[in-house]
């Protein structure tokens, strides 16, 4: 994830990436349209609905990667979750 330092304190700005993210990736759709993106049907999500997905996968991915930092074994359904939330948000996938 690529985002700049003032961006994630700033979530109009996140959701400015977002916008041109999905709007690059995805193509142009309506908020609350449909679309697919790495093989998930996803909806592009409103500035409310985005903010609290936005805050939770960052958190779940910071432990992913300390959790992979120490050579923890992973769940198979937290790396589902980080992928479908990463979908949801137009972000590459978090691998091994």
């Amino acid at each position: 994830m690529t985002t700049s330092p003032a961006a994630r304190d700033d979530p109009s700005a996140r959701y400015a990436e977002y916008l041109a993210r999905f709007a690059r990736e995805v193509g142009q759709v309506k908020v609350d349209g449909f679309a697919k993106f790495a093989g998930r049907l996803i909806k592009k999500l409103s500035f409310e609905e985005f903010t609290p997905l936005y805050v939770e996968f960052t958190e779940l991915h910071a432990r992913y990667q300390d959790s992979v930092d120490r050579g923890d074994t992973i769940n198979d359904l937290v790396l589902k979750l980080l992928r479908d939330q990463a979908a949801s948000l137009v972000l590459p996938a978090p691998s091994l």
